[in-house]
């Protein structure tokens, strides 16, 4: 069988993720106020739970799913916790943290420059998740940001 289908298909990148929430309505809400984020798709379950949905945050899609026992999806609640990060570049990362605690999230890590080139913090929103938002400040090459890292991991452990 030929296909002329692109893979991935264009709206999408090599890698998506595809998380899974309690109450997927409510998420997308929250990563509307939160991030900005667009709803580009939604498929319905009989029952009224969302099976499948997708929002744009950027140039970015992220794919979710409701919490549900039958299929083994379990949220981050059910879990006790997300063993991943999800990292949004944004132009402005100390505004976009300010509006995300404004929508319901949580501060995990503030935000500060980071050694390895960035401005960033961490928060966790109220599905279990976190997400790191960063500017990009500079270009910083591997070699320098070990150095650095190295750096202030042994001022941290003198302090």
């Amino acid at each position: 069988m030929t296909s002329t289908a692109k893979s991935p298909p264009t709206r999408y990148h090599t890698v998506t993720p595809y998380m899974t929430v309690r109450d997927c309505v409510a998420a997308i809400d929250f990563y509307r106020r939160a991030f900005g984020a667009e709803k580009t798709m939604q498929l319905d379950m009989p029952d009224g739970k969302i099976a499948h949905a997708e929002i744009r945050i950027g140039d970015s899609i992220v794919m979710m799913t409701e919490e549900n026992e039958a299929w083994g999806n379990k949220s981050p609640q059910a879990l006790g916790g997300s063993p991943m990060f999800l990292m949004i570049y944004v132009p402005d990362v100390d505004a976009s943290f300010r509006k995300a605690i404004a929508a319901g999230a949580t501060e995990v890590q503030p935000v500060k420059d980071q050694f390895y080139g960035d401005r960033s913090g961490t928060l966790k929103d109220p599905y279990g998740f976190q997400w790191t938002l960063s500017t990009h400040l500079e270009e910083v090459s591997t070699e320098e940001a070990q150095r650095r890292m190295e750096l202030e991991f042994s001022q941290a452990s003198n302090a």
